[in-house]
Formats: structure tokens, C-alpha cells, sequence
């Protein structure tokens, strides 16, 4: 641990250097073109080996350790959003309308940091440690896990376990949060094209008011969580945009509506898909009116395995102490590292990035959105350590 920590202090300032770069030139989902050349350009000069042009821009470290063992991969998303930043600090985004509004510039920052302490130990590593640079986790629903998967990230290694880490301001520096099973919820979108029959606002028995059918539907909408679902299951749906009509005379045609599902069960989730298309359609049928439905099923549930939340938890309590993981609740955001958990055993992360002014702290994806950078150096530290107490905890299994 010594030896670990002496490296983290040796490569910190680079931490922050690359982190506050990352933030001052932000690219959106499928443009991380130069995220990715300086992820690159970092391995390079750290003497990782990778591999590039897994879903565009992605890109995958490989720290081969000099004795046999299993192989842990560890996760750090690249994207930035569509957001205009509002900070003042010195690194403020100069790119107009993009920001790191959700910590992905801290991940890719701390996952570098962790891979340069691996490779520092490579000598004493027993197995392989994967560091997966992922672009587009903003672009729901396709994401960016999927088609790393597809283009074959893991086809010459294969992860036994995945950890991802993400930022997370309502926890504070030094404290992470880990369950066993349920992280972060599925993330369902939909549209809805609503079309009646325009009129004149004084003659509405000629017409058939859109409006007036589209609030039908929401009000009915609103009935399925609770009416269909059972209490004890979590379930949200919400409208977020309503877009129709030309002027306060005027009965309009068309009224489109847009928002999401989150749930965590697949069950609820089907529940829901199921109940909406009833009573959106037959809400239509009652008021003589036509429907176009888009639904998007999006990113489902991030759910731990029990077993490497638990070895995280350890890991996280060792470093930092045992008040270090608080009891959490579960959020219903929605996160793309949900699709390599389908696929691979291991764990999502939250580590405490809480600014000291904590009634100042605005959320993610909030354009004055800030960090507590005295959390980075830990989370590099954090996924250095998790990544080598699951090798020796997989090879303690297999003896």
C-alpha cells in the first residue's frame, strides 16, 4: 500500500492536468476525437500497450502483470454534454454549448492514474488489468458499451470482473457508495404524436382539440405507477416536453409529447411498456383522434454483482476507513456501464466529489455542475487497488 501510494503522489499533478484539459475542451458523444488522442498519447508516454477504434473513438490499456492470473477491467466514460457552462473557474470550457457537466473528464483523468500506479507494479501483478476508455455513455439509447463490445473490445481479453467509478456530488470527499445490487435505474424514452383536427377556438365542436387529447393521456399516463405497480417497487413516469398549438384562437391538429420510464425490475419495466401502449392508443380510439408512438428502450438497470460489491466495499473501507461507505439509495439515472454488466460480473461505484461549500453544489448534468478535485487523486487510488484485490481474491478462489 505504501508502494501504491507513492506512485499515486508521483503521478497527481498529471491527474489534475489532464482532467482540467479534458474540461476545457469537452466533445460530445461520438466526437472524442482529441479526448481519445490524448488518451492515447497518455498510455503512450505511461508505456501502456492499447488498442484503439473500438466504437469510434474508444479505446482499450492493457498492463499485462508478469505472473499468470484472471483479468479485471476497469471503466472511464470520455463524453461531454450539450451544456453551456456557467463556472468561473481558470478552466471553464471554451468550447460554446459543451461541457463536462457529468465528471467524465474526472474519469478518464483517474482511470489514466490508475493505469500509470499498475503499470509501475506490473512485476508484481498476477493477471491482466484492462483500462476501458468508453466514448458516447451520453447517447442514450445506443450508448457506447454495446458497440465497444460488438467491435470487439474483449475478444482477446476477456474481463472476469468490471468495475466502473462515477463522481457523484451528493456524497463527500473520502465516502463511496456501493450496494450489493441495485445502482441506477433503466432509461426508457419515448414520443408521441398526437393528431386531431384543427378548428377555430370559438367553434371547438368542428374540430377535435389535440390539446384536450393529450391531456387525457397524461393524466392517464400518471395512473400506471399508482395503480399498476406495487408500492414496494421503484417507478417513475415523467413528461418533459409538450410541444402544440400556434395561438390562443386557434384549436391546433398536432400536440407531440416527449419523456421517459425509469424503473430498476425488468418486469416493472415490461409492466409499464405494456400499460402505456394500452391507454395511449385507446385513449386515441376513444377521442377519434390518431397516434404515433416512438418508444426507445434505453439503457437498462445497473445491477451489481453482490460479490464484487462487497470485495469494492472492502477495498473502499481499507483505504479509507469503514465510515467510508455509507448506506445509499438507489438513483433511477440511467448508466451505459449497465451493459457490461449484463455481460461480465463486478460493480458500479460512486465516489464522494461533494465541493466544501456543499449548499453551493450544484448536480450533474447542471451547468455550474463543479467537483472537489481532492477526490481524484482517491479514485485513482481506489481503481488501482480494487482492480489488484480482485486478482488476488480470483486467485485465492481458483487455489
Amino acid at each position: 500500500m505504501g508502494t501504491l501510494q507513492s506512485y499515486i503522489s508521483e503521478i497527481e499533478s498529471d491527474i489534475y492536468q489532464i482532467r482540467r484539459q479534458l474540461h476545457k475542451y469537452p466533445e460530445l458523444s461520438g466526437e472524442e476525437v482529441k479526448t481519445s488522442a490524448l488518451v492515447k498519447e497518455k498510455l503512450s508516454e505511461y508505456g501502456i500497450t492499447y488498442k484503439n477504434g473500438f466504437a469510434g473513438t474508444g479505446v482499450l490499456g492493457i498492463i499485462q502483470g508478469k505472473k499468470p492470473g484472471k483479468t479485471v477491467a476497469l471503466r472511464a466514460d470520455m463524453d461531454a454534454l450539450p451544456i453551456q457552462e456557467t463556472n468561473e473557474h481558470d478552466f471553464v470550457s471554451e468550447v460554446d454549448g459543451k461541457m463536462h457537466a457529468c465528471g467524465h473528464d474526472a474519469h478518464t483523468a483517474m482511470l489514466l492514474g490508475a493505469g500509470y500506479v499498475l503499470k509501475q507494479m506490473e512485476e508484481e501483478i498476477e493477471g491482466t488489468v484492462l483500462l476501458v476508455f468508453q466514448p458516447a455513455e451520453e447517447a442514450s439509447p445506443i450508448g457506447g458499451s454495446g458497440p465497444m463490445m460488438e467491435d470487439g473490445v474483449f475478444a482477446e481479453y476477456k474481463p472476469d470482473v468490471i468495475y466502473g467509478q462515477h463522481v457523484w456530488p451528493g456524497l463527500p470527499v473520502g465516502e463511496m457508495g456501493i450496494r450489493d445490487k441495485e445502482m441506477m435505474g433503466a432509461s426508457d424514452r419515448f414520443t408521441v404524436k398526437v393528431t386531431g383536427r384543427g378548428g377555430h377556438a370559438s367553434m371547438p365542436h368542428e374540430g377535435n382539440d389535440a390539446i384536450i387529447i393529450a391531456n387525457q393521456m397524461i393524466s392517464s399516463l400518471q395512473t400506471i405507477v399508482s395503480r399498476n405497480i406495487n408500492p414496494l417497487d421503484s417507478a417513475v413516469v415523467t413528461i418533459g416536453k409538450i410541444e402544440g398549438g400556434h395561438r390562443y384562437n386557434v384549436i391546433p391538429k398536432e400536440v407531440t409529447i416527449e419523456g421517459t420510464i425509469r424503473t430498476y425490475k425488468p418486469e416493472v419495466k415490461q409492466k409499464i411498456k405494456e400499460r402505456f401502449h394500452t391507454i395511449l392508443n385507446q385513449t386515441a380510439e376513444a377521442f377519434d383522434a390518431a397516434i404515433d408512438i416512438e418508444y426507445l428502450d434505453g439503457y437498462p438497470a445497473t445491477i451489481n454483482t453482490p460479490k464484487y460489491a462487497q470485495q469494492a466495499r472492502n477495498t473502499a473501507q481499507r483505504l479509507f476507513g469503514e465510515q467510508a461507505t455509507p448506506e445509499i439509495e438507489p438513483a433511477l439515472a440511467g448508466e451505459d456501464f449497465s451493459r457490461f454488466l449484463l455481460q461480465y460480473p463486478g460493480a458500479f461505484i460512486w465516489l464522494g466529489t461533494q465541493i466544501e461549500k456543499a449548499s453551493e453544489q450544484m448536480p450533474l448534468h447542471d451547468p455550474g455542475f463543479q467537483l472537489d478535485e481532492r477526490a481524484l487523486p482517491m479514485g485513482s487510488r481506489f481503481l488501482a487497488e480494487v482492480a489488484l484485490d480482485t486478482l488476488q481474491s480470483l486467485l485465492n478462489q481458483e487455489g
